[in-house]
């Protein structure tokens, strides 16, 4: 009899054929709202595993519904979201990529890059975006007022000789640096530990120690560092207000790093000039349903993405064929490489 899997909201095709060669596969149809606790319990209970992205939330509830539960799938690094605690008292596996699937002989470069490349060209679309003010050019011309060539109303700073400043320069920072050189944009960055001076030569970046400096500097300000407790809020009101009110704030990295209330308040009186955002406060795992302020979106300073870093056909699904070939392996009663609780094998 084939398996059961219950997978939690539409993938990409590549993925599900090859669980349909081995399972029968449900597919929880909504791509407007997260799967509420009560439904993936509801689905635990009748399927031999779970297939779950990086966002979904699986509490120990859901990983108890069912006893004879197989195994989680997990589009996910970590399985932060996860019970992983729950999971491995149980011996159940959870399984993610195989590494080999991005970094093995041949694999392309997009491929290899996974979501820290993709992530990049999201943010160096977004300081085009704001430069070249294509989202209001967008409006403007959908509403009519395509008048006359060159228009005043739409000018832009654009990109050349302009400072990007980088708060942290890990791997989607460094893939945006040749990107934003490639546009003769300078950059600066600030990083507890900095780079060796040979590859700081190698990249063309310039380090400053002070994020306060990055802050006065620069024409876009990115956020590129990792969430922790010592970034948690690392930019408010204080910061902002160090910001020229020319400069654009752009943060792909994690909502909670800034203080978004006060953001709002700045985009609001113009001690900046605008933001793209494709990250949130009220986000998994500190809120089951993510959401963005209704001010924000009310902005014509403001582009929103919808947490969109890393989806493109082939990184997505590249990594979700991974996951549903580590799943099969283990239903095949091997140990899969990817595995993020491989002490239920001990």
């Amino acid at each position: 009899m084939k398996k059961r899997v219950f997978v939690v909201q539409p993938i990409p095709k590549v993925a599900l054929d090859i669980l349909h060669d081995v399972a029968d596969v449900a597919v929880y149809p909504h791509l407007d709202r997260q799967i509420s606790t009560d439904e993936l319990v509801a689905n635990a209970k009748r399927s031999d595993w779970l297939f779950v992205l990086g966002d979904t939330i699986v509490p120990a509830e859901v990983i108890n519904a069912n006893p004879e539960l197989n195994g989680i799938g997990a589009l996910s690094r970590t399985g932060g979201n996860i019970d992983m605690a729950a999971a491995t008292a149980r011996k159940l596996p959870v399984v993610a990529e195989h590494p080999a699937d991005r970094y093995g002989e041949g694999v392309s470069p997009a491929v290899r890059g996974g979501v820290s490349l993709a992530t990049a060209d999201l943010t160096v679309g977004m300081i085009i975006a704001l430069a070249y003010r294509l989202v209001d050019a967008d409006r403007y011309t959908r509403a009519g007022h395509f008048k006359q060539e060159q228009t005043l109303a739409l000018m832009g700073v654009g990109c050349p000789e302009k400072t990007v400043g980088l708060i942290g320069l890990g791997a989607v920072a460094q893939y945006m640096v040749p990107r934003l050189r490639a546009l003769e944009m300078k950059i600066i960055y600030t990083k507890r530990n900095r780079l060796p001076l040979a590859q700081e030569d190698e990249l063309g970046v310039e380090w400053t120690p002070h994020l306060d400096d990055v802050l006065r500097r620069s024409d876009f300000v990115c956020v590129a560092c990792d969430y922790n407790p010592s970034t948690h809020q690392l930019i408010g009101m204080r910061e902002f207000a160090l910001m020229r009110p020319t400069a654009y704030f752009i943060n792909t990295a994690r909502g909670r790093i800034v203080d978004e209330p006060e953001m709002i308040r700045v985009l609001q009186n113009g001690t900046i000039a605008g933001a793209a955002l494709d990250v949130y406060w009220n986000e998994p795992p500190e809120t089951h349903d993510p959401h963005v302020p209704d001010a924000l979106c009310k902005m014509d300073n403001v582009i929103l993405a919808p947490h969109n870093g890393g989806a493109t056909w082939t990184v997505r699904g590249t990594r979700m064929a991974s996951v549903a070939r580590n799943m099969i392996r283990v239903m095949n009663d091997e140990r899969p490489p990817g595995l993020l609780n491989p002490e239920i094998y001990e």
